[in-house]
């Protein structure tokens, strides 16, 4: 199974909502790959912005994955690849 950026982006969306409760429509990301860093992602709620690292990531694509696919996953099963885009590359039966 594959996820789209747009798929990861809402997953965050989601992820960072629910946290703060507030609306996902009010939660901005940008991601981004760096060679020292990895996977990231910027977000923007409420005002402030926060750096979320690859752990952060995967895990909001781990919640998003049940939320929406009632697919349970697995921190071991979720790769995060960069080839024109990046995606989530995750290892379900």
């Amino acid at each position: 199974m594959i996820l789209t950026m747009d798929e990861i982006i809402n997953a965050i969306c989601l992820h960072i909502a629910e946290r703060k409760q507030i609306r996902p429509t009010d939660v901005q990301v940008e991601l981004s790959w760096e060679e020292d860093t990895g996977y990231s992602a910027e977000v923007w709620a409420q005002g402030r912005s926060q750096f979320l690292v690859e752990a952060n990531l995967i895990e909001a694509i781990l919640r998003y994955l049940q939320s929406e696919y009632e697919v349970r996953a697995y921190r071991e099963q979720v790769t995060l690849e960069l080839d024109e885009e990046i995606t989530a590359r995750v290892d379900v039966e």
